[in-house]
């Protein structure tokens, strides 16, 4: 089956108002921002947005979402950076829920895992656990966090081929496999299309793709001006 779409219309087809979408990157690394700038087009509303940071320009990525009016709520580790996040939130025109980067991680691995919730100390004894099911294991707190899953998922990968399957490229790797897993509907942006790739180094297997659309790479434009400099 080849997964691959003419353009990113096609590939943000069917997204509807009330959406969950997971967004991959780790600040500005390995952040599918031609898709999620296609997703402030397409223009759902309600949205609930699960990634690790808010975003940091009113341009561009999760804060164009926000500040069009687009995400009710956000789960993330680092909302700050944006004062986009800050005005809707300081306005009560957004929800946030905080999450510790690496229970926000567990908890989208366990989601894709098919693993419900689990137990960490991480929390324990804060405002963050407030509400939830705390329980002691040899002889320490550990809060319950239920797994995070989304109807879709947005990600970046440096390679794909037509049958879905995705390398990653040094720290763009990141949220990017876990969050593939998590949804119902999984869009790739790829910098670069394989005619095949080496089993070897595929991270995530296309079984867990849906749709995979070809971007410009920032990189190969960055490296192509110091070589010409």
């Amino acid at each position: 089956m080849d997964k691959r779409v003419a353009d990113l219309a096609a590939a943000l087809e069917g997204i509807s108002d009330g959406a969950v979408v997971m967004i991959g990157g780790f600040g500005a690394v390995g952040q599918p921002d031609a898709l999620v700038d296609a997703l402030a087009e397409l223009g759902p509303r309600e949205l609930t947005i699960i990634a690790n940071n808010a975003g940091w320009s009113a341009e561009t990525g999760i804060p164009r979402l926000m500040d069009l009016g687009l995400v009710r709520k956000i789960i993330c580790s680092f909302p700050k950076g944006s004062t986009v996040f800050k005005d809707l939130f300081t306005a009560g025109k957004i929800e946030l829920e905080l999450v510790p980067q690496g229970t926000l991680a567990e908890r989208i691995r366990c989601g894709g895992a098919g693993i419900p919730a689990f137990y960490t100390a991480t929390a324990a004894g804060t405002r963050l656990a407030e509400g939830k099911e705390v329980r002691t294991f040899r002889g320490r707190e550990c809060v319950m966090e239920e797994a995070l899953t989304a109807d879709v998922a947005l990600v970046e990968a440096w390679q794909a081929d037509r049958w879905g399957n995705l390398v990653f490229r040094g720290s763009g790797r990141n949220f990017n496999p876990i969050m593939a897993m998590a949804a119902e509907l999984t869009i790739v942006q790829a910098h670069q299309f394989a005619n095949e790739l080496d089993p070897n180094v595929i991270v995530t297997p296309g079984i867990f793709v849906n749709r995979v659309v070809q971007v410009d790479s920032r990189v190969e434009k960055l490296l192509a001006a110091q070589k010409a400099s």
